[in-house]
């Protein structure tokens, strides 16, 4: 796979997959948290079959350059606005793995005349992902949510062990991390799984990241970090909701908080999927999303 190289009017480098770029329709796969457009790899064939298919690296991920450190995953939206813009693509179709899924919803509310249809894959909330304050056994503290930044990258549990890995280099931790709490379902191949575990560790934007998830709120609600900017509510395209039961990241009350919002989303469970269908059944997944935007 040879990823091509677009820089953005903020003179950032985007880094992307693109296959079949003579189709009449696009498919704009954006990756999660420790990943990249990569991990998108068993989807690309189904896919790509009839469509353009465009898989970026976000800005601080993968081979994308990462000058400007983002404040919101809003900014991840305005930069694939212009990726779009500069590639003359005017309309795609969304698809948004966990925190892409974040991406989707601000972008759809943003820019609603560049999409179909949103297709979110075990995404987070609209109401963002709170990471808890840890008791001295390392147990997450429910009622206390970070709500300093610097905190928060002291996390001992779900932060500061992946940003010191990722800084040390340390793959065997971050392979160990994946098996445990995405591909625990199925691990893909042993090639693969190199592959991808290679391109996590390119990350160097994880701590703003996190807490740019803290930080979204779309509802019409505080969520203890932020206020609500009932954004959510500029939702209007098609929406196919996914997540899966064995999702050891986002859990059901975060899938049902946005179909709550999006009432008039279409949803899919998948009773033995995990935080990752892409590598679990991308024959199943592929078939669903062509499916919703057929």
């Amino acid at each position: 796979m040879q990823k091509k190289v677009l820089q953005l009017t903020n003179k950032e480098d985007i880094a992307y997959l693109d296959f079949n770029p003579n189709a009449s329709q696009t498919i704009l796969l954006v990756h999660g948290n420790m990943s990249s457009g990569v991990h998108y790899k068993p989807l690309f064939e189904h896919l790509s079959a009839n469509y353009r298919v465009l898989s970026p690296d976000l800005r601080g991920f993968g081979d994308s350059t990462y000058h400007q450190p983002i404040d919101s995953l809003e900014d991840f939206a305005d930069d694939l606005a212009d990726f779009l813009t500069l590639n003359h693509i005017e309309k795609v179709v969304f698809v948004g793995w966990s925190t892409g899924g974040g991406i989707g919803l601000k972008f759809a509310a943003k820019y609603p005349e560049k999409v179909s249809h949103l297709v979110l894959i075990e995404s987070t909330s609209h109401k963002g992902y709170p990471i808890f304050e840890k008791d001295e056994t390392g147990t997450p503290i429910l009622t206390k949510v970070y709500t300093q930044k610097e905190a928060m990258a002291q996390d001992p549990i779900q932060v500061a062990p992946a940003v010191n890995a990722l800084e040390s280099n340390n793959v065997e931790f971050m392979e160990m991390v994946w098996k445990a709490a995405i591909y625990n379902v199925k691990v893909p191949d042993e090639k693969d799984l190199e592959l991808y575990i290679s391109e996590t560790m390119k990350q160097r934007n994880l701590i703003d990241v996190d807490w740019a998830l803290m930080t979204l709120n779309m509802s019409d609600k505080p969520n203890d970090v932020v206020p609500g900017d009932g954004s959510i509510h500029d939702v209007k395209v098609p929406v196919l909701n996914i997540w899966g039961r064995l999702d050891f990241v986002v859990p059901e009350i975060m899938y049902n908080e946005n179909q709550t919002a999006l009432p008039h989303a279409k949803q899919h469970i998948f009773d033995g999927g995990s935080h990752s269908p892409i590598t679990d059944d991308p024959d199943k997944l592929s078939e669903i999303i062509l499916d919703f935007i057929r």
